[in-house]
């Protein structure tokens, strides 16, 4: 694209006062950097990326709170997280980190696996095991 299409559609950074770097053709025909303010179809789907993350995120906090899954799950999708990263993140199997969503399960754990978790989510043991209802 030429340097003067470059788009500056109204986006997310413009609230943060940053821009983006985007490559371009100049007046001369050679590539060099031109900064955009934003680009609707990537406010768009970075908006619905954004919305579907919190989606997640407060359906694992409804699990917890009726007792259906454990908070490590809660906090791995706040952290934006999936099963695969918070286990290598944690250092154990994938189908350990999942048998430890059962509530059953957690409540058990030792707490030397739940220091694991608290560290990774940057947590207190105590703050891994409840969830404040206002968050």
């Amino acid at each position: 694209m030429k340097k003067s299409e470059v788009p500056q559609d109204k986006s997310n950074l413009e609230s943060a006062d940053i821009k983006e770097i985007y490559y371009a053709v100049d007046e001369k025909g050679e590539y060099t950097t031109a900064q955009s303010t934003g680009w609707d179809p990537k406010t768009i789907a970075l908006d619905n990326a954004i919305a579907d993350i919190n989606e997640r995120v407060a359906k694992a906090k409804a699990k917890v709170l009726n007792n259906e899954t454990s908070p490590i799950e809660y906090y791995m999708e706040l952290h934006k997280m999936d099963l695969n990263i918070l286990a290598s993140y944690v250092g154990l199997w994938k189908w350990r980190v999942k048998r430890h969503f059962k509530p059953k399960v957690f409540k058990k754990l030792p707490n030397r696996i739940l220091n694991k978790y608290a560290e990774v989510f940057d947590i207190t043991v105590e703050e891994l095991k409840t969830i404040v209802h206002g968050d």
